[in-house]
């Protein structure tokens, strides 16, 4: 199925494509100033995402959602500690296949450290 020239009449198509790839350099650019920089690879299950993600900080397994542009997550990294998430993003297909490819800038906090006690 072939995609159309435009997505409504007035913004051609190859308009959006630049400007997510002008979003997604973008976001890149700020993510070079972050603490925490990594990639990760999630599988759609319902409507969550189950996914694994390696950083400068670790490995991390989580669960997260979305709506858009934005999303929220749980996740557990290999010190045992439990991060809460939030952040935005942009994605584009690869090829003519389901995967995706995307980037996107968040911020967390850890909501439980086995290694700190409990008040």
């Amino acid at each position: 199925m072939a995609l159309p020239d435009t997505l409504m009449p007035s913004i051609p198509l190859r308009a959006v494509r630049r400007c997510t790839t002008a979003a997604a350099l973008g976001a890149g650019l700020m993510l070079a100033g972050c603490s925490s920089v990594g990639v990760g690879v999630g599988i759609p299950v319902g409507p969550v995402t189950i996914g694994v993600g390696a950083s400068n900080n670790g490995v991390s397994l989580g669960v997260g959602t979305g709506v858009g542009p934005v999303g929220v997550g749980v996740g557990v990294n290999q010190r045992g500690q439990v991060s809460a998430g939030a952040g935005v993003g942009v994605s584009a297909p690869v090829g003519d296949s389901k995967a995706r490819v995307g980037v996107g800038v968040g911020t967390s906090t850890v909501i439980h450290d086995p290694d700190k006690p409990s008040r």
